[in-house]
């Protein structure tokens, strides 16, 4: 099934076809589709090539150095950047930390980090879980103590993502000990080089270290490192984590994935046919279709929604929720495929020895990678579990 779009947004999605086959390196999209852990250099490669063209911050207004694009506009150049295997830029600057500073930060702020956000000079992780205040945030114990003109924060923070490669952390800490949890919390501007920072690494199951415990032994920052009001972080970090929920639907990537693993089980052989022939296979890529159509049409109700100027509260649960677990879905049967063909599925597994060739040999040779490291994907953005009470709370009344 096809969404209908505009002759208007047809060309659209065309003009940013056209710059991605012309401008995208070919070794960038093989290790996208191999789904390697890519050095920082290779996403600062990409966000320059996108940066120069004006199309880094793609969610971004205008005045703030965004293309001004429309939400569906933003959806269809996500969806061709999905299709082209195109590497994912740092969400953290581009997707929730340069919205927060826009929307609810100071003029200095703006002016200051915006630019560096939007050309890739600046990298950014979050600082929100703790130890024991994960899917519990607001149980947090971060401290941040005003001493004069300075606050001196107090802490640590765990399954920080790219804290090894980052130049600033958006952190949220607690500023006054009285009073309902959520009404005690601000949010803070930390430069990862300051006095007092120490960042250790934490491997994944997958053997990649992307996440990092990040300890905070009375770091000084600036008064003016807070941003918007002190205390209000809670509606800060909601804010953050609504845009948060929403990208990590990842329907576009998990579309280009149902599309190679559809090739993948179109060349694997099962007796005298294909994988895909074997019933069991076939209905399973065919629940998976239904699945993502469904997800699809939810995404585009949202975005129809915000072009009203209705951003998604529930909403963004429920997309995360279903999204998450559908990526999961979609690198189980993956595995399942391979194993069917080749055996117990290991990291060092060759795809010449299955006979597949193209993209999809490349989507099979991270298929081990890709199929641990998404165990992750239910939990971060808050666990599936919070997700679940969320809507059953708001929208279910229970």
């Amino acid at each position: 099934m096809r969404y209908r779009y505009s002759p208007e947004l047809e060309e659209f999605r065309h003009e940013v076809r056209c710059f991605i086959r012309e401008k995208l390196p070919s070794s960038l999209a093989r290790k996208t589709r191999r789904y390697e852990h890519l050095a920082k250099e290779d996403v600062q490669l990409w966000h320059s090539i996108l940066a120069a063209h004006g199309w880094s911050a793609s969610h971004w207004p205008k005045e703030y150095g965004g293309p001004g694009w429309s939400p569906v506009e933003r959806y269809l150049f996500d969806e061709e950047c999905a299709l082209a295997d195109a590497p994912p830029l740092s969400p953290f600057g581009l997707a929730l930390v340069g919205p927060v500073i826009y929307t609810f930060g100071s003029d200095s702020q703006r002016q200051h980090y915006l630019p560096k956000i939007r050309n890739g000079q600046h990298w950014w992780c979050q600082g929100y879980s703790e130890p024991d205040a994960g899917s519990d945030l607001v149980a947090l114990k971060t401290k941040a103590v005003l001493e004069g003109s300075e606050y001196i924060i107090t802490g640590q923070k765990t399954w920080s993502t790219d804290a090894h490669l980052a130049d600033y952390m958006i952190c949220l800490a607690r500023t006054r000990g009285e009073g309902k949890p959520q009404a005690s919390l601000s949010l803070f501007i930390i430069d990862m080089q300051a006095e007092g920072v120490t960042v250790r690494p934490i491997e994944t199951i997958d053997h990649g270290h992307s996440v990092n415990e990040v300890f905070l032994d009375g770091v000084r920052v600036p008064a003016s490192a807070l941003v918007g009001e002190e205390n209000q972080g809670w509606t800060y970090a909601k804010f953050l984590l609504g845009n948060e929920r929403t990208h990590n639907a990842q329907v576009q990537r998990s579309r280009r994935d149902w599309q190679l693993l559809c090739d993948m089980l179109k060349q694997l052989r099962c007796g005298a046919g294909c994988l895909i022939d074997e019933p069991s296979f076939g209905r399973a890529i065919a629940e998976l279709d239904v699945l993502l159509i469904a997800l699809e049409a939810s995404v585009k109700r949202v975005l129809e929604d915000q072009v009203r100027g209705r951003e998604p509260g529930t909403e963004a649960s429920i997309l995360k929720l279903e999204g998450s677990e559908l990526q999961q879905a979609i690198t189980n049967l993956a595995v399942r495929a391979l194993e069917e063909v080749s055996g117990p599925l290991s990291f060092d597994l060759i795809t010449e020895h299955i006979g597949l060739e193209g993209p999809c040999a490349d989507y099979a040779a991270g298929v081990a990678e890709r199929h641990l490291f998404r165990r992750s994907v239910s939990i971060y953005a808050g666990a599936n579990e919070i997700q679940k009470n969320i809507i059953a709370k708001s929208v279910l009344g229970m």
